[in-house]
């Protein structure tokens, strides 16, 4: 990683000439890493392949951390790209057209709030036909969001005591659904 040396910086300067571009590179070595047999451990590139206004080859050489943290950033947009394609996703949620809302505030028609009433209706009475403490133990786990530890410290009670009769009061909870 670079760890915010400067390694290598370079300057280039456009001029618009009658036949194109005159692209100037002023390399600048700062505190090169040196390799074993005392050179600089550089990676040569062409800067017409990174930045599309460029219309000549302008070869620069740059230090390996920073050529791999050029190519790990290249990886890392085609694998973006490459997920986008494949999950289809070449929408945002931010736009302005209206998709955000219908995605979060869904509206149903009358027969699935008759059917989701009905639902409700019948895990209540399920609920109401459990013993008091499945029942206190199941309304602060599921409804209240509660963890079990947490239920078994308000209680003063071991956790293993309140999972059992979680368990104990869904089976009887799953029997009567059943039945219904």
């Amino acid at each position: 990683m670079l760890c915010g040396k400067v390694f290598f910086a370079f300057w280039i300067f456009f001029a618009d000439e009658s036949k194109g571009a005159l692209a100037v590179a002023l390399p600048l070595h700062f505190g090169l890493p040196t390799n074993q047999n005392g050179g600089t451990n550089m990676k040569r590139i062409n800067l017409r392949d990174m930045y599309p206004f460029i219309k000549t080859d302008v070869w620069i050489d740059l230090d390996d951390e920073v050529a791999q943290e050029i190519r790990r950033c290249d990886l890392n947009e085609s694998a973006y790209k490459l997920r986008t394609y494949r999950h289809r996703a070449y929408y945002s949620l931010d736009r302005n057209d209206g998709i955000e809302q219908d995605v979060l505030f869904l509206s149903i028609s009358p027969e699935e709030y008759y059917e989701r009433k009905l639902s409700n209706e019948q895990l209540y009475a399920a609920m109401c036909r459990l013993p008091e403490k499945s029942f206190r133990r199941i309304y602060a786990h599921f409804f209240l969001g509660m963890s079990k530890v947490a239920i078994a410290q308000a209680e003063q009670v071991d956790e293993r005591a309140v999972r059992k009769s979680i368990e104990r009061g869904l089976k009887q909870m799953a029997q009567f659904l059943k039945k219904m």
